[in-house]
């Protein structure tokens, strides 16, 4: 049975994300056809890029980085629970996933965002970034608006409907994950330069 991450990308005091991947872990439960488990990026200490070598040559030099390398070489997907911040994605989940690469690879992804608008632009942001790193992401995604899936913008009510969305995003990422795995090797390729 393939195994993917559910990443909560938001780092912050206070945030909203972990009721919102709690959520997301509660439906993911009940389903036969993947394992789910919270990666929460909070529990990582994932400096601003510190390598004298690109993430591509795999050559990682600092314990933290060959930690988070294993924690990702170990998933089959990913789902993305992140914020929207200045229409783009926090940078905490842009450096982690910049400091790997091949571990990346032959992978599918799926987002959860929020945000006043749903968190739109944070997920347009991400999907170049991993197309980049061979990462496949579907076109299913949960966008919850804090109007509308937030009382007083804070305590996290999903609307009905977005539960039926998060259904046909975990659909498309078991569908798509299970379908790479066929790719997926063990070697990495080195970078030159």
């Amino acid at each position: 049975m393939i195994t993917i991450a559910v990443v909560l990308a938001s780092t912050r005091p206070g945030r909203r994300g972990q009721a919102v991947a709690d959520w997301v872990i509660k439906h993911a439960a009940q389903r036969e056809d993947a394992r789910f488990e919270l990666v929460d990026l909070a529990e990582f200490d994932l400096p601003d890029l510190d390598k004298p070598l690109p993430p591509a040559t795999g050559r990682y030099t600092h314990d933290h980085t060959r930690s988070w390398a294993q924690t990702v070489a170990g998933y089959d997907g990913f789902l993305f629970v992140t914020p929207e911040y200045n229409h783009s994605a926090p940078g905490k989940l842009k450096n982690a996933l910049d400091r790997v690469h091949a571990e990346w690879h032959n992978k599918a992804a799926g987002f959860v965002s929020y945000g006043f608008d749903g968190g739109v632009r944070a997920v347009e942001a991400l999907r170049p970034v991993l197309g980049a790193l061979q990462v496949a992401d579907v076109a299913a995604q949960v966008a919850l608006s804090l109007h509308h899936d937030f009382t007083g913008f804070t305590e996290f009510t999903p609307a009905d409907h977005q539960t039926a969305a998060l259904a046909t995003t975990l659909d498309q990422l078991a569908a798509w994950s299970t379908a790479l795995a066929t790719l997926r090797t063990t070697n990495t390729t080195a970078f030159t330069m």
